[in-house]
Parts: C-alpha cells; sequence; structure tokens
C-alpha cells in the first residue's frame, strides 16, 4: 500500500516516551529544536522515574508502578526521513508482575446493587437508587445480522425488541437498557427526531422517528426512548456510580478526557473478548463514521508538548512535580484511524474495503459522540512527533487508559486521578 500524502502540522511533541510491556523495549523521541546531537542528552532512570537532561531543558517523567529502565540501555537509532527534525532512542525497560485491575462501567454495574446515574457533562442526577435483581448482557452489535446462519427457520426475532424487565439492566457495547421510573419526568426532556437510513436516497425508505433523550439541566443528548417505558443511555453520556453509604459523587472529569478513556476502556474489552482489532464507529443511522485498527493495547507514553518547552514561562524542570499530568507516563492504546468522510484517494480506498469485506465491529454512539471522539483522535495525532502521525495511508492516535494502581477496601484509586470516583 502507498503511503498516503498528509497534511503537514506545525504542533507536536518537544519529548515523546513510548515502552511496550510486552516488548520490554521503548521509543523516545526528542526534537532537534530541544537537543541539536545525541551527545547533548543523557538519559537515566531509577525506580519508576525517568530523567532526561537535553541542553537547557530538564525533564522527570513518573512511570507507571512495577516499570523501570534497564541502565546503559538508552542508545542513539535512526531517525530514517525525520532525522533532520528528531533523535531516536531505543531503551530496554522492566516491568514488574502486576496484575492490572479494570475499571470500565460495564464490569462495574453487578447485579444485587444500587446504583445513581449522573449526567456527565454537569453530574445532575437522573436516575436515583436504582437496585438491579438482574444485570445481563446483549448479542454483540451485529447478532441481527448473523441469526440467520444460526436459525434453521424463520428468523424469530424479527421486528421484535430485546427489552428489560423490571429491575433489568441489559449490557449493549456501546449503552445500557432499563426501565422508566418517575424520577426522569423531573431530570430528563425527550424530543422527535427523524434519523435517515444511510442509503436515504432511496424515496422508497423513509426516515425513522427517533425519541432522544436529553438532560433537562444542561440539554447534553443521553440516549434515546426505544421504548415507550424503556430508556437507552449511552456509556459516553452518563456516569454510573454505586451507592455506598452517604459518599458523594466523584467530579466529574473534562468531557474529552472522559469521553477519551471511556472508548480506550471499552475497545479494550472488545477486543480481548471478541479478539478482534477491527472496529467501525457508526451512527445511530447504520452509517460508519471512523474506522479503528487497534495496533497495541501494552503501550505506556508520555508527550511533553513543544510549546510547554519553547515557552519560557512554563519551562520544565526538575523542580516540577512529576506527578503532574504533562510529566507522567500513563498505559493508552496505540490505533489507526480513517474518517469515513476523508477525501483522499488512499482513504476512500480503505473505507471502500472495509464495507465491502465488512470489516470492523459496529460501535453505535450518537453523531454528536462521533465527532467528539474524532476530535480527540485528531488532537492525539497533532501532539505525536512528524515520524510517527501517520502508518502507509491511516492516522495515529493514543487512547489513555484509566488503570487503578493501588487497591483499597472498597475499590482501587487510580494514578490518573478520579477517573475512578466517577465510573466505579
Amino acid at each position: 500500500m502507498a503511503h498516503a500524502e498528509m497534511p503537514v502540522k506545525t504542533a507536536g511533541a518537544g519529548v515523546f516516551l513510548e515502552l511496550r510491556k510486552r516488548l520490554q523495549s521503548g521509543l523516545l523521541i526528542i526534537r532537534k529544536d530541544v537537543a541539536h546531537n545525541p551527545s547533548d542528552v543523557v538519559v537515566t532512570g531509577r525506580d519508576s522515574t525517568l530523567h532526561i537532561q537535553a541542553s537547557e531543558v530538564e525533564l522527570n517523567l513518573a512511570l507507571p508502578p512495577g516499570v523501570t529502565v534497564e541502565p546503559g540501555s538508552v542508545t542513539p537509532t535512526s531517525a530514517g526521513d525525520h532525522c533532520k527534525e528528531e533523535l531516536h532512542f531505543r531503551l530496554r525497560i522492566s516491568t514488574a508482575q502486576y496484575k492490572d485491575v479494570s475499571d470500565e462501567v460495564m464490569e462495574t454495574l453487578r447485579a444485587k446493587e444500587t446504583y445513581c446515574f449522573h449526567c456527565q457533562a454537569c453530574m445532575t442526577r437522573l436516575l436515583e437508587d436504582r437496585f438491579f435483581q438482574r444485570v445481563l448482557p446483549l448479542p454483540n452489535g451485529n447478532w441481527n445480522a448473523i441469526v440467520d446462519d444460526w436459525c434453521c427457520h424463520a428468523d424469530p426475532f424479527a421486528n421484535k425488541k430485546l427489552l428489560p424487565r423490571a429491575m433489568d439492566c441489559l449490557l449493549g457495547d456501546t449503552f445500557l437498557l432499563l426501565l422508566r421510573d418517575g424520577s426522569c419526568e423531573h431530570t430528563l426532556t425527550e424530543e422527535i427526531s427523524p434519523v435517515c437510513a444511510a442509503d436515504s436516497q432511496d424515496p422508497k425508505k423513509s426516515c425513522r422517528r427517533l425519541k432522544v433523550l436529553s438532560c433537562k439541566s444542561c440539554s447534553s443528548e443521553l440516549g434515546e426512548a426505544v421504548a415507550p417505558e424503556t430508556l437507552k443511555l449511552y456509556i459516553t453520556q452518563v456516569v454510573v456510580e454505586r451507592i455506598v453509604g452517604d459518599r458523594r459523587p466523584g467530579d466529574s472529569l473534562s468531557r474529552s478526557l472522559f469521553l477519551e478513556r471511556t472508548v480506550a476502556d471499552k475497545l479494550c474489552e472488545l477486543s480481548n473478548s471478541l479478539s478482534t482489532f477491527h472496529f467501525s464507529v457508526q451512527t445511530p443511522d447504520g452509517k460508519a463514521f471512523l474506522l479503528i485498527w487497534l495496533l497495541n493495547s501494552d503501550s505506556i507514553v508520555a508527550s511533553i508538548p513543544w510549546s510547554d518547552i519553547k515557552n519560557p514561562a512554563r519551562s520544565i524542570d526538575s523542580s516540577l512535580d512529576p506527578l503532574s499530568p504533562s510529566l507522567s507516563a500513563t498505559r493508552a492504546l496505540k490505533l489507526l484511524y480513517v474518517s469515513c468522510s476523508d477525501t483522499g484517494i488512499q482513504q476512500r480506498d480503505i473505507v471502500t474495503n472495509w464495507e465491502v469485506n465488512s470489516i470492523g465491529h459496529p460501535l453505535v454512539l450518537p453523531m454528536k459522540v462521533c465527532e467528539e471522539l474524532q476530535q480527540v483522535m485528531d488532537e492525539s495525532n497533532v501532539t505525536l512527533p512528524a515520524s510517527l502521525r501517520c502508518m502507509q495511508s491511516y492516522q495515529v492516535a493514543y487512547l489513555r487508559l484509566c488503570v487503578p494502581n493501588v487497591q483499597c477496601e472498597d475499590r482501587p484509586v487510580c494514578e490518573d486521578g478520579p477517573m475512578c470516583a466517577a465510573m466505579a
């Protein structure tokens, strides 16, 4: 496959680090604006900290627990076509054997527990003290397309919806189904919105009417009313918390960070459970919006923006808190992605190939959320070193994962801030 010509971007990381836990190796990239020669760079590591000294810049990068850099393993390597702009270094790491504890909303929900649902945008309580007798997974997103392969008679599920009963919660890939209760009248609004099929140019196929649910406090779209008494809430739009004593709801993360980690957790979960690495992010009308190829799930990344290093008012040195977001490394998924609206020839070929061969597990999200997700991935892409932004005709992005690193009596405490409080 020929390399695609991507737009040149002037932003990017001044210092970028990617470690691979499975390969026990890493790549350190430093822009030549920061250090002109490999001899200007001194890299040492101990006690889960990586110290980088280059010309007038000093950085202390905090690594996840159990990850250390092997002494004397940092060596210069070729930067290829980007040797005029970047310095590349290879290094070896060692990782202690510890188990990553998951903290995903889908694994958090349990039967015989009581939960409260909040709007992620404004943290308004949407549903009070919901107790579930049953928490059941729904079939995979494309189950209806293959039901004929499993049935020797007419489709028994034709024109039938899988809906929850009283005190049920049904779990889809990207949404929850549960019954409406009296509190919904005070917290949710409902609006009719037409949704056309992907081939809506066909005059014989009419648009269906979608009942969109929104938060009454901030008007954020939350999901749909799929039946008179059934709510469909997208996991990217709500925060679910277990009711434990007098505990108050956790602080809300920024919208982009919440979306990034929720989608990253879901991609990781589905990849492990379904043994798939291709995902098609779709709108409710079934139209593909983004195509995602999950490359690595064991990456540990840290990126110091060039603007932070260049700006004297924000100079970075070893006196800064090494646990601040810009100076700590975190687990992330490495992804390749293509926007289905891209007009490039190579990109259009990729989209056509995925559609013809039905590549990609479908992930259905509201249109606005699809746009937000693409923006998150584009922002990740533009902060990467120029040598890492593209892989053949795909763009590259990293989505950070929330990884708890301390186990307490109640639940893990996340190394990345209030994520666990928001999702557990």
